[in-house]
């Protein structure tokens, strides 16, 4: 007997989770995939100059783990992260000033990831989150995605303002405030010292997280460097230190990792065995066997002295480039400085405009949690030459003329 088909109602599939719909994708990432043309001069991503990454070091690296240990290195791992790894970060976060154990750290997919397992670690639906204004994109998405409630900080070219955070704390009952206190993304600022110590202060006495982002403090081109948030006694008991080798080594090693107090950091290894059971095994094991063998200090201080020159080549072509009334800062590290053009441009509106005359910024306005300023925008200098650093700003000179 032959059965026929016979038509039914179809009904859709049940719809996103409303965290889904209503958190929007990256801006930066839409505008890298516009902008791939190898014609183009990106000053919009945060891409470190591939140039200048060691390949023959990684690639040792790799190659002895996988001829002398490749049973450990192609298996599972511990969530926490390979002892070897462990042991080599905690020595250099040390070294820098902030004792610190290898049984104090958690190692990440990325320290992007650490941001994600903070977030379901502590945040709960509808819970307040504090940031900078501006803020860096991606931790807003990670926020937003936890349904937080993201409350920015009112703040200056230093950062957060303290007296502030603290009228913000006692009014909102915030789980955290996340910072990037050392170059930030995407303003390149640097908290100066007495600040970072009333923010600690400003946590112990209202009670309340702080979640300190340090991807880019090694890339320190001038001045003084000026300890970590968790290194002030106020803070060492609510301070979470975030760190990643993607701008010092390789970001497509995808290792970053998680210091942070007992009881959060146990949290933080089960949302992780929740999320991918443990960072890749072989990577954490030539991380680990690069940091034996070779100076990662030294290398860093070679990219820094590239990256010096091309700050300086970005900055001594500003004034000629942007409209009278423009001003900027002058970062003393990182990878990026802001701009603010005069109040009557829309650096959203402008760009499709500017991208015609093949080169890329990142509008400020995706970068704000509450109303954004957009007559900013953000520039990144590392990855070109001053060469194409000069011919990308004679180019976005004439592409915001009106």
């Amino acid at each position: 007997m032959t059965l026929r088909s016979v038509s039914a109602p179809v009904s859709a599939p049940p719809p996103l989770a409303a965290r889904a719909r209503s958190t929007g994708g990256s801006p930066v990432r839409d505008i890298l995939a516009v902008t791939a043309r190898p014609e183009m001069i990106n000053f919009a991503g945060g891409l470190p100059a591939p140039e200048l990454f060691d390949r023959d070091g990684v690639a040792a690296a790799f190659r002895h783990v996988l001829e002398e240990t490749p049973a450990q290195a192609l298996q599972y791992a511990t969530t926490e992260g390979e002892p070897a790894l462990r042991e080599a970060l905690a020595a250099r976060t040390s070294a820098r000033g902030l004792a610190t154990a290898a049984d104090d750290l958690l190692v990440t997919t990325g320290s992007q990831q650490a941001l994600s397992l903070l977030a379901t670690a502590l945040l709960d639906l509808g819970d307040t989150v504090l940031v900078e204004a501006p803020c860096y994109l991606a931790a807003l998405q990670v926020f937003g995605l936890a349904g937080a409630r993201i409350v920015a900080v009112p703040g200056d070219a230093d950062g957060p303002d303290p007296e502030a955070l603290a009228e913000l704390v006692v009014r909102e009952r915030p789980k955290l405030l996340y910072t990037v206190p050392t170059f930030q993304n995407p303003t390149g600022r640097t908290l100066p010292a007495g600040r970072r110590a009333a923010i600690a202060s400003v946590a112990a006495r209202h009670g309340l997280w702080i979640v300190e982002d340090d991807p880019y403090g090694e890339l320190r081109y001038d001045g003084e460097r000026v300890p970590w948030i968790a290194a002030h006694p106020d803070a060492l008991d609510r301070t979470v230190l975030l760190g990643s080798f993607s701008k010092v080594m390789a970001p497509g090693l995808r290792l970053g990792w998680l210091r942070g107090p007992a009881e959060l950091r146990r949290a933080c290894v089960v949302a992780k065995q929740a999320a991918d059971l443990h960072t890749p095994t072989v990577n954490q094991l030539a991380a680990a066997r690069y940091l034996a063998v070779n100076d990662l200090d030294a290398h860093v201080a070679k990219v820094a002295a590239v990256y010096r020159e091309r700050r300086d080549a970005m900055l001594a072509g500003l004034g000629e480039a942007l409209p009278d009334g423009s001003v900027w800062n002058r970062p003393e590290g990182g990878m990026f400085l802001w701009v603010r053009l005069p109040e009557s441009y829309d650096t959203t509106a402008l760009l499709p405009q500017v991208v015609r005359q093949d080169v890329a910024y990142v509008p400020g306005a995706p970068f704000y949690a509450g109303e954004p300023d957009r007559s900013t925008l953000r520039l990144c200098f590392v990855t070109q030459t001053p060469e194409e650093i000069g011919e990308g700003l004679r180019r976005l000179g004439k592409g915001l003329k009106r």
